[in-house]
């Protein structure tokens, strides 16, 4: 088999569809149906199950593509290293919203002092895109703050978090600021992030250990939006301490423990199991050490 094979395979998995890979690598029909056909060949088993004129990857076709990804990868980066051996190679960096919003800059900042000829692209993503980046091969490391889900990925953790239940001082189904029991908030109105956000799986969890249902009124992809509906005294929040420490201090915000409810949790550096950790790599992965210790 060779890259070329496998560079089809991958167009047809993007595209579900042998017409659409065709007109994507300009090349003829017959040609792509052969290529598939000499893969499921050479491994002995089905790549696509054909239901009428739709595609559907069978799950010998996912653990393909996985690896077909990293082999593409790999040889265009053979390619551009053999064409200009001195060319610096962009670190693809991820992060989950809230460490994006509280260590990422920091991190990016250190990184860019101590190499200046370092070239970065950085995103921030939900942790459950960021791990399917990871997989695909579309990022090189992320940061995280919630649980894996993909056993290739290798995770290590580098800072403590922790996520505290905030509303206004205005909220009208708050009196004080002493502890609460967990049940007694089945009445606030919960702003929460988006599905596949560690910070809300990690709540999510708690309430379902704990048999808790809550009202959501909002479902926001950032932390930003989350804080100006509680700053106006629309409904609580459960964020990271991070985010909404200057908050605290300044009695915008106010904190109301959970009495018996323990939200810690820890950020991970994550990568491929099999990715090959650079110079680079290993400096970034030093420097979230060092930006989180405080160093």
């Amino acid at each position: 088999m060779t890259i070329r094979h496998f560079r089809i395979f991958i167009a047809v998995c993007d595209t579900l569809s042998m017409t659409h890979a065709a007109k994507t690598l300009y090349m003829t029909q017959p040609s792509i149906s052969q290529a598939i056909s000499e893969l499921e060949t050479h491994y002995g088993l089905r790549l696509f199950e054909r239901l009428g004129r739709r595609l559907r990857l069978t799950a010998g076709g996912e653990k393909l593509l996985a690896y077909a990804r990293q082999m593409t990868a790999l040889d265009s980066r053979i390619e551009s290293a053999m064409r200009s051996f001195s060319a610096i190679y962009p670190l693809r960096i991820g992060a989950s919203v809230t460490i994006g919003e509280t260590l990422l800059i920091p991190i990016l900042k250190k990184l860019q002092n101590k190499n200046t000829s370092q070239q970065i692209i950085s995103e921030i993503h939900n942790t459950t895109e960021l791990e399917d980046m990871i997989e695909a091969d579309k990022l090189d490391i992320a940061l995280v703050e919630g649980a894996l889900h993909t056993a290739t990925l290798t995770a290590i953790s580098f800072a403590e978090d922790e996520l505290v239940l905030v509303v206004s001082p205005q909220y009208n189904l708050i009196k004080s600021a002493a502890p609460l029991a967990l049940e007694h908030c089945t009445d606030f109105r919960f702003f929460m992030r988006e599905e596949g956000s560690g910070t809300r799986n990690l709540f999510e969890q708690t309430l379902l250990a704990h048999h808790i249902p809550i009202h959501i009124a909002g479902v926001y992809n950032n932390t930003a939006s989350i804080k100006q509906a509680v700053l106006s005294g629309l409904g609580a929040a459960v964020l990271s301490r991070r985010l909404v420490g200057k908050e605290l201090q300044e009695h915008s915000l106010m904190e109301i423990p959970l009495r018996g409810i323990s939200l810690h949790r820890v950020f991970h550096i994550i990568y491929h199991k099999d990715k090959y950790l650079s110079p680079a790599l290993q400096e970034f992965i030093d420097i979230c050490h060092a930006v989180a210790s405080g160093l």
